[in-house]
């Protein structure tokens, strides 16, 4: 028999009446989510090399206005407005009908707001796995359209009302929607658009690590929002769903480390952030679902694969530059399927038991879920990219990669000196026409 319809459908129609304590709740967790993505854009651009690490954080700063554009216009209506079991209509195209009336205890308006935090970031995850090669318009209308035939029918299927809620499966705050999502789609953008030029000939490192760990650090502190604003109310919980995403990456971070040390004899620092990001990640669908101790559980076991699925990756011809899919996607089906395992009724009436608690069958739903979510964005991007490659070239040409992302793409630099300095010029512009402003006067008699 399914379980109960997860908390999210419930509490936006439990109560008609806007409860302050709620509201300002929401409106910082919001606020906590939206910087996720500027988050994001630190811990991305310390992993790439200093001529792409512009490029690299404008990719998700970029995704702050065209994804968050594309949610008012319609991605919203298409996720949240009534419709079939398997996409929302149009009711709320433009942002009709979303004022400040009551959408469960908060206004709808900052509902909205709200999702659409995570619309942006979700897209923006998906840029790591093409960073220092895909040309910056075409990424900017990949985004947007994989919002619209993506993003927000899984998330209209898991949150929206659709088949996945009414089977019961469990997402508190985003494992498949957002994770699982963004993770085989990034696999499978790294696929089509194929490796970076010097990818397996020479060393490509991290250029600045301070801003890994500052990016990482962001990230944990707007993941807060992210799971505990997940409960839609000031409330118990949505301190239960804090207080787990406190726990988690700290057990994954340990975990890390030992494995780092175990196999190398050094605990690094990209390995200690990367683990950190994992731990929330794997946390997120179980965040409100599970006690304490099963996130410090879950949040140990969520190391060992994606840990040892980025050591394989390594030793392939796979380019998915920063482990998206082994950060992301094998983070999230972890937590998904773990979530079937320690979810606790005792903890979330409106969850379900899961394997621990005796009920095998939880496992299986989140199995489903969390499959659907694979298949259906793994084809729906290689069916938008293949079309979007008819209409441009995705990818810069081996002389613009060489030159660096940042100056080709956007005309500047991340620093002037040391590896930077180059002069910006148009690739039409010869070396003749600029000689002579070059050339030195002779000496007036």
């Amino acid at each position: 028999m399914p379980s109960p319809l997860p908390v999210l459908l419930l509490v936006q129609d439990a109560a008609p009446a806007i409860v302050p304590a709620d509201t300002a709740w929401m409106l910082v967790a919001t606020g906590l989510v939206l910087l996720m993505t500027p988050a994001l854009a630190f811990f991305y651009g310390g992993l790439v090399r200093a001529k792409n690490s512009l490029n690299t954080m404008m990719m998700s700063f970029a995704a702050l206005g065209a994804v968050g554009i594309t949610w008012a216009v319609i991605a919203y209506s298409l996720a949240f407005a009534e419709g079939t079991a398997w996409l929302g209509g149009t009711a709320h195209a433009l942002l009709a009908g979303v004022g400040t009336e009551a959408k469960g205890t908060i206004p709808h308006v900052l509902f909205m707001a709200y999702q659409g935090t995570f619309a942006i970031i979700t897209a923006a995850l998906i840029s790591g796995a093409v960073v220092e090669r895909m040309r910056f318009g075409p990424y900017l209308a990949f985004i947007v359209l994989w919002t619209l035939v993506v993003y927000a029918p899984v998330a209209h299927w898991v949150w929206g009302g659709g088949w996945l809620m009414t089977k019961g499966v469990l997402d508190f705050a985003g494992g498949t929607v957002v994770h699982i999502n963004a993770g085989i789609s990034a696999v499978v953008a790294a696929l089509v658009l194929g490796s970076r030029k010097d990818y397996g000939r020479q060393a490509i490192v991290p250029h600045n690590v301070p801003f890994v760990l500052l990016g990482a650090g962001l990230l944990w502190f707007g993941w807060f929002g992210f799971n505990g604003g997940s409960a839609l109310a000031a409330s118990e919980l949505a301190a239960l769903a804090f207080t787990n995403t406190f726990l988690a990456p700290m057990a994954t971070l340990v975990a890390w480390m030992l494995l780092d040390y175990l196999r190398t004899g050094h605990a690094t620092a990209v390995g200690g952030a990367t683990g950190v990001v994992v731990g929330l990640v794997a946390i997120t669908p179980a965040a409100g679902f599970v006690s304490p101790a099963g996130a410090l559980a879950l949040g140990a076991l969520a190391a060992l694969p994606s840990y040892f699925g980025i050591l394989w990756r390594s030793r392939t011809r796979l380019d998915d530059s920063l482990d998206v899919f082994a950060g992301h996607g094998l983070g999230g089906l972890t937590g998904a399927l773990l979530t079937g395992v320690f979810a606790r009724k005792a903890w979330n009436a409106a969850g379900s038991d899961g394997l621990l608690a005796g009920n095998p069958g939880q496992l299986g739903l989140q199995a489903l879920g969390a499959s659907a979510s694979l298949v259906y964005a793994g084809l729906m991007t290689f069916v938008l990219l293949r079309l979007l490659a008819l209409l441009v070239p995705l990818r810069a040409t081996a002389r613009t990669e060489g030159k660096g992302m940042d100056v080709t793409q956007h005309g500047e630099e991340a620093y002037a000196d040391g590896e930077g300095s180059i002069l910006v010029m148009s690739d039409g512009a010869s070396v003749a026409a600029i000689t002579p402003a070059m050339t030195p006067e002779p000496a007036a008699r």
